[in-house]
Order: structure tokens, then C-alpha cells, then sequence
């Protein structure tokens, strides 16, 4: 009779640790109030040909420095009396496309190298870290403004430069888990198994060591935006008049004495972002580290 209920009893269906990640995340209120700004400020960026706001490249120099509030433009005129709301809103794309793409070449690159070293070892170990280490005698900040100043303004450029200064970081932390599991027990079993290295690294480090390396990672992107922000600021970022938050930054800062609210408004879209995107890192963090 009992092995007949039990054979009745329904399958107890086992959550998986990504599902488990997400329903943790979705009680951090924080961890959403940043999630939901971010996604109106990417929905905002990408969809901003079909909102109803001006053309942000059209100047007027006879609406130069419109404070906010101005009929038809709400939130003023820059210096060359370009609508506010649609350079911020156009300047998104550039912005957050820098600030997030260098992160995540740099997580494909960063924990390649990370995971060969870990889990090889010995003259491979070396030979990475070692060639890793020489990036850490520089700034992040300088080294980035030395490779864009060496290969001129430009995107691409600023993706290249910003993408160099997040590849050693990222691949230390990724050496560093992965040679914290390469002597796990599981791992043993599959080497005795006759499992060959790239197969033991996709199917059995891999799993183990990403959700370190991702929440890293993410960490940085607050710090990357910050950093093309002042690639574009100092003059070897983006070009004008590309609309993006650092170079508006930089063409407003000799306006900021005549109407300072406009003027600070890219380096408070700066901010906004930049906080939302570290406390979503730290909810990310808090409910990756959490077992159940």
C-alpha cells in the first residue's frame, strides 16, 4: 500500500539555480526600481526615432540656452540651441553602447584567458598572468586616455581602448575561481574518466566559475560608461556632434555659469545611471551568493 502512494504521489519538481536567482532578484526592490529605469532608458534609446521629440542635430541660434520649461523645449536648449530632451534621450544610444559593449568583449576575452590559465596551470599560468600583470602598472583612466589618444577620437576606437583596460581585471578574477574549483572532486572524476582538457573546461568549469565572472563583470559596467563619458569629455571619444552624455559634458561646461540646471543635466544622466547600474550589480551579487 505504501509503495502504491508513493508510485501516486506526484514528482517533487526541483527549482533550478537560475530560477532560484531570479525569484530572489525580483524581491530586492531596489535591484527592480534600478532594473526598470535602465530598461526605459534603453527602450527610450533604442525606439527614439518613433517618439515624438525633435531633431537633435537641428540648431537654432536664436533658442541658444533655453532654460527648462521652455515651450517646446522642457528641458532647455544647449549652446548651439539643440533640443535637451532629444540629445539625452539620442545620446543614450552612445552612451550606454559604449559603457556596456567594451565589458563584454572583455568578458569573452577576459574569461578565455582566466579559464585556459586556471585550469592548465604552470608555463601557461605564467605566460597569461604575467602579460596580464604589465597592464596593471597603468590607470584604468590613463591607459585608456593613452590608447584612444594613440588610435584618435572615434567609437571604434573608444570601444577598442575601454575594451584593453577591462581584459586584465576580468580575466584575474576569472584565474583566480577557476583555480579554486580545478581540484574539485568532480573535476578529478572527469579527468579520470579520459575526458580531454577543453571538454572538462566547457562542461565542467565553465558552469561553475561564470556566475563570478558575470557578476564581476557587471560591476564594471557603471565604471566603463564613466570612463567613455570622460574619453568624450576630454576630447578623444566621441566626435561632434554626435549626441552622447561626456561630450555634451564637455561643449555645456562653458555655458554652466549662464544656465547651470541645462548644463548639468548629461552629467546627472550620468549619475542616475551609473548608481542604478552598481546597485543592480550589488542585488545581482546578493542573489547569486545565496543557496538554497
Amino acid at each position: 500500500m505504501a509503495v502504491a502512494e508513493i508510485e501516486r504521489a506526484p514528482a517533487f519538481k526541483r527549482r533550478g539555480y537560475w530560477a532560484g536567482v531570479a525569484r530572489r532578484l525580483m524581491r530586492d526592490r531596489v535591484a527592480i526600481l534600478c532594473l526598470a529605469i535602465l530598461a526605459a532608458l534603453v527602450l527610450s534609446a533604442i525606439f527614439a526615432p518613433l517618439l515624438p521629440i525633435q531633431d537633435p542635430y537641428q540648431a537654432s541660434m536664436v533658442a541658444r540656452l533655453k532654460p527648462i520649461g521652455t515651450a517646446g523645449h522642457p528641458l532647455g536648449t544647449d549652446e548651439q540651441g539643440r533640443d535637451m530632451l532629444a540629445r539625452l534621450i539620442y545620446g543614450g544610444r552612445l552612451t550606454l553602447m559604449i559603457g556596456l559593449m567594451p565589458v563584454a568583449i572583455a568578458f569573452f576575452i577576459g574569461s578565455t584567458l582566466g579559464i585556459v590559465a586556471g585550469y592548465i596551470g604552470g608555463r601557461v599560468n605564467t605566460l597569461i598572468m604575467r602579460s596580464i600583470d604589465v597592464f596593471f602598472a597603468f590607470p584604468s583612466v590613463l591607459l585608456a586616455i593613452a590608447i584612444s589618444g594613440a588610435l584618435g577620437a572615434g567609437i571604434l576606437n573608444s570601444l577598442v581602448s575601454l575594451s584593453v583596460v577591462f581584459v586584465p581585471p576580468i580575466t584575474r578574477v576569472a584565474e583566480s575561481v577557476t583555480s579554486a574549483v580545478r581540484s574539485a572532486d568532480y573535476i578529478e572524476a572527469a579527468r579520470a574518466s579520459g575526458g580531454n582538457a577543453l571538454t572538462i573546461m566547457r562542461v565542467h568549469v565553465l558552469g561553475n566559475v561564470l556566475g563570478p565572472i558575470f557578476v564581476y563583470a557587471s560591476s564594471l559596467t557603471s565604471v566603463c560608461m564613466i570612463l567613455a563619458a570622460g574619453l568624450s569629455f576630454l576630447g578623444v571619444g566621441v566626435k561632434p556632434p554626435e549626441p552622447e552624455w561626456g561630450l555634451m559634458l564637455n561643449t555645456l561646461r562653458t555655458a554652466i555659469y549662464m544656465n547651470p540646471m541645462v548644463a548639468a543635466l548629461p552629467g546627472l544622466m550620468i549619475f542616475v545611471t551609473s548608481l542604478c547600474l552598481n546597485l543592480l550589480s550589488d542585488g545581482l551579487r546578493s542573489a547569486m551568493n545565496v543557496k538554497e
